[in-house]
C-alpha cells in the first residue's frame, strides 16, 4: 500500500478523532469556551447544490445536499430552509439524497458530490434518518470518497445500492456498486472493476427492481489536470439478478473512449432507458434503449449537452411521459420527443446538477445548480428564491476599515460579494439585502483598499480590475492582457490560477502586489506593472499540460499550476514579502523584491499548494506557512513556523498533537494582541492553539462542519470565509487573551471589556442569518464554582455613580411588546437583562442604556432608557461578597458628524432625556395608585360604605386618571403618559442636540403633570 493511500485511509478514521480531541480539552478551556460562539453573517446567496430530493406523501417538502454545506430541509416550498445534518455528519459534502417514499421517514444520503472540481470535499460514507432528518446514523462506507447515486428498493426500505466514485484524488479499492439488504449494517461490494474505475449512478428498471443498471467510470483529479474516462474501461452495467451478477452493455454504445454516465427512466416507459454518454466528439450524447439497456441507439450529440462531463453529466426523465427529458449542463435543457430535439429551461441560476421531478404532477419539480436550489410548480415559469440558503463557497475573507467593517471574498460561481458585520443602515429588504458586487468575478479575491473601502481591487481568473463602489465601474488592467482560459500553460507568458492572489501594502495602501509565476507591483492602481520577481514556483515541464484528459479538454485556468497562491507581507517591515505557491515553493524577498531566498522548509514534500503565510505581527523573521497536500492524495495537516527568516522550520501539526491525520490545513493565523496565540482553519474546521503550534485543540463552537477557507483577526473579532456556509463572525475574542489569568483566579474573574460604540441600528434574532447582535458592550466573567448568593453587575458611569445594577435572581417573565410603531415609526427592542451563577464562563451584554420608567409589569419596568453618554466606565461583579472592577470606554459611533453633533450635545440630550424618563416613571406611579385606589373604592362602594363620599372621591379620580392614561379604543387620543413616552421615543432615534421644540414641550408636559396633580394631592394628603 503506497503511503498516499495509507494516509488517505487514515484520514477517515480520523474524522472521528475531533470528538476524542474535544475530549482530551482541559476541562477548564472546555467551560470558558463554550460562551464564544460565532454568528453568521451571509451572505444568504445559496452556493452549489448538486442533489435534490421531493417528498411525495408531503407537498412542500423538499430536501437539497451543497456540496460544503450539508442537508438542507424545506416543508414550504422553498420560502425557508433548515439544515438538518449539523451534529451529525462529520463531511458537509453531499452526492445523493434518496427518500423511501413509502415511509417518507427514512432517508439514505450519501457524502461527497461527484463533480470533481479542485475544490471538492471528499465525503465519509453513508448516512440514514428513520425520522424525516431529525436525527442520522453513519451507516458505513466511509472510505468510498464520494456517492454519486443511491437508491432504494421500491418495496424494501432495507435493500439499497449505493455508486461509490471513489476517492478524487488517488487510487481506492473501495469503489463500485454496494449493495445492502439490513438497512446499512453490513455492506457488499457487487460490482468492482478497479481502484481507479468508480460507480457513478445506478438506476431500477422501473417495472422490475432485480434489473439494475450501473454506471462505471474511471474518474480522478491533479491539481495539474482531470482525467475522466479511459479506453474501453467503465461504461455500462446491466444485473437482472438483483445485483448478484453483472454484463458489460456495449451494443450501440461507444466502443473506445468513455467517460462520465447519467442514467434516466420513466414509469410510463419501463422498457426504456436513457444514457447520458461522455466519448469522444462525434460519439458522446443522450443515447436511448428501448429493451431495458440491452442495446443503444445515439439519439442527439448536441454538444452543449456534455460540455464539461466531469462537473455535471445529469439526465432525468419525466415519471408520466417518456418522452420528456432534461438534461444539467451549463444551461438546463428540455426536450419533449425522446431526445431529438431541445429548448432551453431558464432557472434562477445555471450550471445545472439534478432535478426531483413530482411523479403525480409533473409540473412540480425541484432543480438544483451552482446557486443552490430551487422549486417550481408551473414547469418551469417561475422559481423559489435562492437568496435564503447561507451555504457560499468563499475562497477568503478581506476586510475594510470603515464601522462597521464590510468582509469581502470571492463566491464560487456566481460574483465578488461584499457583506457587513454590523448594518450600517436600515435597508427595505432586511439584513439579507446588506450585499454587494464588487467587480472581478466568482474567483476572488477582492481586497478594498485601505482608507478608502469604495476602492476594491478585484481578481477575476487572472484579470486585475480596480472597482469604485460610487460608479459601480471597475477598470481593468490585466497583467498582460491574455485571456488565460484554453491555453497550454507552457505557452503562457504570465500563468495566473483563477484564484489570483492580490495584496495591498500594509505600509502604503497605493502599493498593490498580484502574483502570477512572477510578483508583480502597482503604486498607480494597475495602470503600470513591475515585475520584481523571477518565478517564483517549481514550474515542472510535465505538469504544465493541458488539462481535461483522454477525452473532454476543460482549460478554465483552475488547472494552471505552478502559479503563485499567497503573497503577504510584514506588518513589521515593509519590503519583506512572502510568497507561496500552488506547487510547493515558498519564497521571501527582505528588500521589496530585488533580492529573493528559496526557503521551502526542506522536510516538506513537493507539490503541495501553499495556501496561507501568516508572517508574524510581533516578531520580524517569525513566520507561519499552512499548506494543502490533498489533491496528491496526503492528508496530513502541514504548518510550519519559522523564526529566522524560512532558514529552518518547524513542523507545528504532527498529526498527533492537536489536529488529526485527515484535516488538511487551509489557513493559519497568529492573534496580532497576543503572540503565540494561533488560529488554523482545517477541512473539517477549526483549531486553535494557546503555545504558539505546540499543541493544538478544537475551537469549533458553534461553527457547522465545513472547510474553514481563511481567517482574520480584526478589531478583536475572529472572521472567517468557509467553502459552503457562507461568513462567519466571533465577536470580542479578547477573553482568550486573559484565559491564564482567569485559570488561577480562586473564586471568580472578570475580564477586561473592550471598549463599545454607542451605534443605532436595528439587531436581530440568533436563529436570523446573517445576525446581527444589537449594540452595546459584552461583559465577561468566570466563575470557578456556583456562589452562594446571588451575583451582580453594576454599571458605574464616568461620575462613578451606579446607573444600572443586574443580578443572578431569575428574570420574570419578558412580556415586552416589541416591533415598530405604526404611528411614530418608533421602534420597542427587548433586551434581556438576567446573569448567570452557574460555574463557568458567562457573557453578558449590557445595551448602554439607563434605566427606563417605572412600570407595573416587572419585565417591562426599566426598559428603554437612554444611550449614555460618551466617557469612561466601569463595570463592577460581585461575587459571595467580593468585589471585581474593570473600566472601558464607550466611544462615539465613528460614523456621526462630529461637526453637526458634538459632545455637548449629546450630554444635553442624555440630561434631557434622563428628566422625561423621571417624568413619565413619576406619571406611570402616580397612575397606578389611583387604579389601586379606585378598585378600593369599588370593593367600599359595593358594600355600602360611605357610598356617596366614596363616589365623589372615585370620580375626582378617575378625572385624574382620563387625564393621566389614554383610553381604550382605537385610535384614542394620547394622554399624558403617552404624550411623554412619545417625547422619550423621540429623542432615541439618533445622536443630537434636542431641538427647541423639545425642552418647550417637556416644559409643557412637567407643567401638565403639575396642574394634575395639585388636585390629587388634595385628595391625598399623603402624597
Amino acid at each position: 500500500m503506497t503511503s498516499a493511500i495509507y494516509k488517505f485511509l487514515t484520514f477517515l478514521l480520523c474524522l472521528s478523532v475531533v470528538t476524542q480531541v474535544e475530549a482530551q480539552t482541559p476541562p477548564s478551556d472546555s467551560l470558558f469556551f463554550k460562551v464564544l460562539t460565532f454568528r453568521n453573517v451571509g451572505p444568504t446567496r445559496g452556493g452549489r447544490s448538486t442533489t435534490v430530493q421531493g417528498v411525495v406523501k408531503q407537498p412542500g417538502t423538499f430536501y437539497m445536499g451543497a456540496t460544503g454545506g450539508g442537508v438542507w430541509k424545506t416543508e414550504d416550498y422553498g420560502i425557508n430552509w433548515a439544515n438538518v445534518s449539523d451534529g451529525f455528519f462529520k463531511s458537509p459534502s453531499i452526492g445523493a439524497i434518496k427518500v423511501y417514499q413509502e415511509d417518507p421517514k427514512i432517508i439514505y444520503v450519501g457524502t461527497g458530490t461527484d463533480g470533481i472540481r479542485s475544490n471538492v470535499i471528499v465525503g465519509d460514507g453513508m448516512y440514514k434518518s428513520e425520522n424525516a432528518g431529525k436525527t442520522w446514523t453513519h451507516i458505513g462506507l466511509d472510505k468510498a470518497g464520494q456517492i454519486g447515486s443511491v437508491e432504494i428498493h421500491p418495496t424494501n426500505p432495507n435493500l439499497v445500492f449505493v455508486a461509490a466514485q471513489g476517492q478524487p484524488f488517488n487510487s481506492n479499492k473501495e469503489r463500485g456498486v454496494y449493495r445492502t439488504k439490513d438497512g446499512g449494517k453490513s455492506w457488499e461490494n457487487v460490482l468492482y472493476l478497479s481502484d481507479s474505475v468508480g460507480a457513478v449512478d445506478i438506476e431500477f428498471a422501473p417495472n422490475n427492481p432485480n434489473i439494475i443498471y450501473a454506471a462505471m467510470w474511471r474518474n480522478q483529479r491533479k491539481p495539474w489536470t482531470i482525467i475522466s474516462g479511459a479506453n474501453k474501461i467503465g461504461g455500462i452495467y446491466k444485473s437482472v439478478d438483483g445485483g448478484d451478477n453483472w454484463k458489460k452493455v456495449t451494443k450501440g454504445l461507444p466502443q473506445g473512449l468513455i467517460g462520465k454516465i447519467d442514467f434516466a427512466v420513466s414509469p410510463a416507459d419501463p422498457n426504456r432507458l436513457y444514457a447520458l454518454v461522455e466519448a469522444p466528439k462525434d460519439e458522446r450524447g443522450v443515447y436511448r434503449s428501448d429493451d431495458q439497456g440491452e442495446s443503444f441507439k445515439l439519439i442527439s450529440n448536441k454538444k452543449e449537452l456534455t460540455d464539461r462531463p466531469f462537473y455535471y453529466c445529469n439526465i432525468d426523465a419525466n415519471p408520466l411521459n417518456a418522452d420528456v427529458i432534461f438534461v444539467m449542463a451549463t444551461n438546463f435543457y428540455k426536450s419533449v420527443d425522446g431526445g431529438k430535439k431541445w429548448k432551453e429551461i431558464d432557472p434562477p441560476h445555471g450550471d445545472n446538477h439534478d432535478m426531483w421531478i413530482n411523479p403525480t404532477d409533473t409540473l412540480q419539480f425541484i432543480q438544483s445548480n451552482d446557486g443552490g436550489a430551487n422549486i417550481t410548480t408551473n414547469g418551469g415559469k417561475s422559481w423559489s428564491s435562492q437568496e435564503n440558503q447561507p451555504t457560499a463557497e468563499l475562497y477568503q475573507v478581506e476586510v475594510d476599515d470603515q464601522y462597521p467593517y464590510w468582509l469581502y471574498a470571492g463566491q464560487q460561481d456566481n460574483s465578488t460579494i461584499a457583506v457587513p458585520s454590523l448594518p450600517p443602515y436600515d435597508a427595505a429588504g432586511g439584513p439579507r439585502a446588506f450585499w454587494m458586487a464588487v467587480g472581478g468575478c466568482e474567483t476572488g479575491p477582492a481586497v478594498p483598499k485601505p482608507g478608502n473601502p469604495n476602492i476594491v481591487y478585484s481578481n477575476c481568473k487572472g484579470n486585475f480590475g480596480v472597482y469604485d463602489k460610487r460608479s459601480g465601474q471597475e477598470r481593468q488592467y490585466h497583467v498582460g492582457a491574455t485571456n488565460i482560459y484554453g491555453h497550454n500553460p507552457k505557452d503562457l507568458k504570465y500563468r495566473f490560477q483563477r484564484v489570483s492572489p492580490v495584496f495591498v501594502s500594509f505600509h502604503n495602501p497605493d502599493v498593490v502586489y498580484y502574483g502570477s509565476q512572477f510578483l508583480h507591483k502597482t503604486t498607480n492602481d494597475g495602470v503600470e506593472w513591475e515585475t520584481i520577481s523571477p518565478d517564483l514556483t517549481a514550474n515542472e515541464p510535465d505538469k504544465q499540460v493541458v488539462s481535461g484528459s483522454p477525452i473532454t479538454r476543460d482549460v478554465t485556468g483552475e488547472e494552471y499550476y505552478s502559479t503563485l497562491y499567497e503573497i503577504n507581507e510584514s506588518r513589521i517591515k515593509e519590503g519583506l514579502i512572502w510568497t507561496g505557491a500552488n506547487d510547493g515553493p515558498i519564497h521571501v524577498t527582505k528588500d521589496g523584491g530585488k533580492n529573493w531566498e528559496n526557503v521551502t522548509p526542506k522536510q516538506l514534500p513537493p507539490g503541495g499548494r501553499v495556501d496561507c503565510i501568516e508572517p508574524s505581527p510581533h516578531k520580524e523573521g517569525k513566520a507561519y506557512a499552512a499548506i494543502l497536500r490533498y489533491q496528491l492524495g496526503d492528508w496530513m495537516p502541514y504548518i510550519y513556523k519559522t523564526t529566522d527568516y524560512g532558514k529552518s522550520w518547524i513542523l507545528l501539526t504532527t498529526g498527533s498533537n492537536g489536529i488529526p491525520e485527515g484535516f488538511p490545513t487551509r489557513t493559519v493565523r497568529e492573534d496580532p494582541d497576543q503572540e503565540g496565540l494561533l488560529y488554523a482553519g482545517t477541512e473539517y474546521g477549526l483549531f486553535i492553539s494557546f503555545n504558539d503550534g505546540t499543541t493544538w485543540q478544537p475551537f469549533q463552537q458553534n461553527l457547522p462542519i465545513t472547510p474553514v477557507t481563511d481567517i482574520k483577526v480584526f478589531r478583536n473579532n475572529l472572521v472567517l470565509s468557509t467553502m459552503g456556509r457562507s461568513f462567519w463572525i466571533l465577536d470580542d475574542i479578547s477573553p482568550l487573551h486573559e484565559l491564564a489569568k482567569a485559570k488561577t483566579s480562586k473564586t471568580a474573574y472578570l475580564f477586561h471589556p473592550n471598549d463599545a460604540f454607542r451605534m443605532r441600528y436595528r439587531g436581530n434574532g440568533k436563529n436570523d442569518v446573517p445576525y446581527y447582535p444589537s449594540a452595546g458592550v459584552t461583559i465577561d466573567y468566570t466563575l470557578k464554582s456556583k456562589p452562594t448568593e446571588d451575583i451582580k453587575i453594576e454599571i458605574l458611569n464616568p461620575d462613578n455613580r451606579v446607573i444600572r445594577t443586574f443580578t443572578s435572581s431569575p428574570p420574570p417573565k419578558d412580556t415586552t411588546k416589541v416591533g415598530v410603531d405604526m404611528a411614530t415609526g418608533f421602534e420597542t427592542k427587548k433586551s434581556k437583562a438576567d446573569i448567570s451563577k452557574e460555574a463557568g464562563t458567562h457573557r453578558f451584554h449590557w445595551d448602554l442604556l439607563h434605566e427606563g420608567p417605572w412600570d407595573k409589569d416587572p419585565a417591562r419596568s426599566l426598559r428603554g432608557g437612554p444611550m449614555v453618554r460618551p466617557g469612561v466606565y466601569q463595570v463592577r461583579l460581585t461575587v459571595n461578597g467580593e468585589t471585581h472592577t474593570e473600566s472601558f470606554e464607550v466611544k462615539v459611533d465613528p460614523k456621526l458628524d462630529m461637526t453637526k453633533t458634538g459632545l455637548e450635545d449629546i450630554r444635553a440630550q442624555e440630561n434631557l432625556s434622563l428628566q422625561i424618563v423621571a417624568l413619565e416613571d413619576s406619571s406611570k406611579r402616580v397612575a397606578e395608585e389611583i387604579k389601586t385606589r379606585r378598585k378600593e373604592l369599588a370593593g367600599l362602594i359595593k358594600a355600602g360604605k360611605k357610598v356617596k363620599q366614596y363616589t365623589q372621591e372615585d370620580k375626582r379620580l378617575a378625572q385624574i386618571q382620563d387625564q393621566l392614561v389614554t383610553a381604550e379604543g382605537i385610535y384614542m387620543t394620547p394622554m399624558l403618559i403617552d404624550q411623554v413616552r412619545y417625547l422619550r421615543y423621540m429623542l432615541s432615534q439618533a445622536d443630537q442636540r434636542p431641538g427647541k421644540d423639545a425642552y418647550e414641550r417637556f416644559d409643557e408636559l412637567k407643567n401638565r403633570f403639575s396642574t394634575i396633580m395639585t388636585p390629587y394631592v388634595k385628595l391625598d394628603p399623603r402624597m
